[in-house]
């Protein structure tokens, strides 16, 4: 294993053009590599194109990677070979799903319609996942299978305006740095408490309207409306601090 330091110089004589010091740096980060593009299996990719993918993700991680970006190169690598991969089925065209996906959303789209008849509220994943006897993640796979995977750059319909959760927290325009946000904001999410994981996610995530999530959480939009700006305050000091 390489140290940090030991990193950064070979990212650095990489960039200079040193092909042994980049075959180390691949060598080094396949591990990541491969942990990374896990997460897009099942999504009619072969795996051994998806590594390739993931690869060539890495090597424009390695080209641009700045130390005064303040980050461990591999803590930059994760967002570029995710991005990389999806912008290679968003470029290619539709995915192609497997029949159990599909299946499995078919049902699972069922079920949230009853529940929400039976309850006046929509399931979480771990209720879904319990009732189908499957693993949360295979939930969620299932609920994007449908659709194309967003990001948090996905235009969101307000009452009142496109807006997407990026916008909302920060202003930057520089993609790469968007892209570490994005992961700092997934850790910060999960450690949210219950209640506002809740709006986050049903904000931006089931895509809700502040009214309907002002009903299903039986206060009032206005509520609704200042708890999540009371909220995605705090996630932009915790991204900025």
């Amino acid at each position: 294993m390489l140290d940090n330091d030991q990193v950064l110089r070979l990212v650095q004589l990489a960039q200079q053009g040193d092909l042994t010091a980049k075959g180390l740096l691949v060598e080094e980060n396949a591990p990541l590599i491969k942990s990374v593009i896990k997460r897009f299996r099942n999504k009619g990719i072969e795996y051994e194109d998806l590594y390739q993918i993931g690869c060539m993700g890495f090597l424009k991680a390695m080209k641009n990677f700045n130390p005064d970006f303040k980050v461990k190169f591999s803590t930059y690598v994760v967002p570029m070979v995710i991005g990389e991969v999806k912008r290679f089925m968003r470029d290619d065209g539709a995915i192609k799903v497997s029949r159990a996906l599909k299946t499995l959303n078919l049902k699972i789209n069922k079920f949230i319609e009853q529940y929400y008849k039976d309850k006046n509220t929509s399931p979480t994943i771990e209720e879904i996942a319990l009732h189908f006897e499957v693993d949360s993640q295979d939930v969620i796979l299932a609920m994007d299978s449908a659709k194309m995977p967003i990001s948090l750059s996905t235009p969101i319909e307000d009452d009142s305006e496109s807006i997407t959760l990026v916008d909302r927290i920060e202003s930057e325009e520089d993609e790469n740095a968007k892209m570490i946000d994005n992961l700092a904001l997934s850790e910060i999410i999960k450690k949210m408490d219950e209640r506002d994981k809740k709006i986050i996610l049903l904000r931006y995530y089931f895509d809700k309207t502040q009214s309907e999530i002002a009903k299903e959480l039986n206060i009032s939009q206005v509520q609704v409306s200042r708890l999540e700006n009371k909220i995605l305050e705090n996630m932009r000091n915790k991204l900025t601090s």
